[in-house]
């Protein structure tokens, strides 16, 4: 996210760096030139705005250096738990969830909707390691009202490794308070931004 006063402090300080220089060099300060300042200021903020909402998604800015993998969209992912219930012996099977990723160049956020549940991530960022983007979060579980008796709310982290570019699937693991754990594999994207499970399903639909 932009932040409006840190813009304000650069421009200051870039201001202050050209009227010490013209005063050192010349012997009086140049301060003509400050009177466009606010304007300076709005065309930079406005600049970093659009960058930072749509420019670096561009397939041609993703491959600049240090700019952010593009992740965001709702991903179809195959779930595999590996907990195994203590009364039967038996683990859950693998099933379809769907990831919904809203970012930007500077913050993210990571939904999961399964049929049963919703997460919510607290904290997410997209961060490059030794030249590949990993997607970390922590999140928030809450099922729906009619499995909580099963299925309590829950926290939990995850860590899923992106292949491509443009990204083309994320894998990785997951671990929780309930003292669960699991992988995902997300696969298929569609560019919408579902809401709910419903919606997610029929985005991807379309895309077959």
């Amino acid at each position: 996210m932009i932040n409006g006063a840190l813009i304000r402090v650069i421009a200051v300080i870039i201001s202050a760096v050209f009227v010490i220089g013209s005063w050192v060099t010349t012997g009086s300060p140049e301060t003509s030139f400050l009177r466009f300042f606010s304007i300076a200021v709005l065309t930079c903020t406005i600049l970093l705005f659009v960058w930072d909402k749509w420019i670096w998604k561009w397939k041609l800015v993703q491959w600049i250096p240090g700019v952010s993998r593009n992740l965001s969209g709702t991903w179809a992912a195959t779930l595999e738990s590996f907990w195994t219930d203590p009364s039967t012996g038996t683990s859950s099977p693998a099933k379809t969830v769907y990831v919904v990723i809203r970012q930007t160049s500077s913050t993210a956020s990571v939904t999961l909707i399964s049929d049963e549940s919703t997460s919510k991530s607290s904290v997410a960022r997209v961060a490059e390691e030794d030249g590949s983007w990993v997607l970390y979060y922590l999140y928030t579980n809450k099922p729906r009202l009619e499995v909580r008796r099963r299925s309590a709310i829950h926290h939990g982290s995850a860590v899923l490794s992106a292949t491509g570019s443009p990204a083309k699937r994320l894998e990785g693991g997951y671990w929780s308070d309930r003292d669960s754990k699991g992988q995902l594999k997300l696969t298929k994207r569609s560019k919408k931004l579902a809401d709910d499970f419903e919606e997610a399903e029929e985005a991807l639909k379309k895309l077959n």
